[in-house]
């Protein structure tokens, strides 16, 4: 599914070179679960920023199905961002003044679906994370693994390929991170997804089928742990 070859991300700082990700090499198959794991500064968020699309590498290729990502456009990524890659995040990024259902609409906004399509999407989404009876209430009348539920509803709403998640157990405690990280296993595997978590969380990286640790930029076979080959 993907393929990277070589890929480095140099940034500047003043007259200095960070080198956020340097000469990676790797494969994700179609269907696995792939957990991005190192300390702060290692390059687990620039990598997954490198794979959804959101920025394009200094050096190397990264390519989706044999596209390289760097040569598409700006309106083919969005529109690869848009109906194949689902993304959840640490802060979660629900707009305040919507509720849990018009979040998950909002999503589903540019595809031009039907008024009672996108509510019927809405609903079995947040049917399938338990928050059904929470649909119509605002994200401040949630509490956080309520709001990463929905965070996680809404980038299952297009039924996508792949789904991108940074630091998303961040916020919580460490039952409800549990709980939000076996529920998205559970619905990427029962949507066929792809799934590619950046995380300091060791539990993420018992649960995946497998680890790539980063350290400086650069892949590092961790100790005990299932690694890429």
């Amino acid at each position: 599914m993907f393929q990277l070859e070589q890929v480095s991300r140099t940034y500047k700082q003043g007259s200095r070179e960070v080198h956020a990700v340097d000469e990676i090499s790797m494969s994700i198959k179609e269907g696995e679960f792939l957990s991005l794991v190192g300390p702060s500064g290692s390059g687990k968020s620039t990598l997954l920023q490198l794979l959804g699309g959101m920025d394009r590498p200094t050096s190397g290729v990264v390519s989706f199905e044999g596209r390289d990502l760097a040569e598409l456009g700006d309106t083919e990524l969005a529109d690869l961002r848009l109906k194949t890659f689902g993304f959840v995040f640490q802060q979660f990024n629900l707009i305040p003044t919507l509720t849990a259902q018009q979040n998950i609409e909002a999503a589903l906004a540019p595809l031009k679906m039907k008024k009672s399509e996108r509510r019927d999407v809405a609903m079995s989404r947040l049917e399938e994370v338990g928050l059904a009876e929470r649909a119509t209430h605002a994200p401040s009348e949630l509490s956080g693994g309520e709001q990463q539920r929905v965070a996680i509803a809404r980038a299952l709403a297009n039924e996508p390929r792949v789904i991108f998640a940074d630091e998303l157990t961040g916020n919580l405690d460490t039952k409800t991170g549990k709980e939000v990280i076996e529920l998205l296993a559970w619905l990427s595997g029962e949507h066929g997804a792809t799934l590619v978590v950046a995380t300091h969380d060791r539990a993420i990286t018992r649960a995946a089928s497998r680890t790539l640790q980063l350290e400086d930029g650069r892949a590092k076979p961790p100790r005990g742990a299932r690694t890429d080959s």
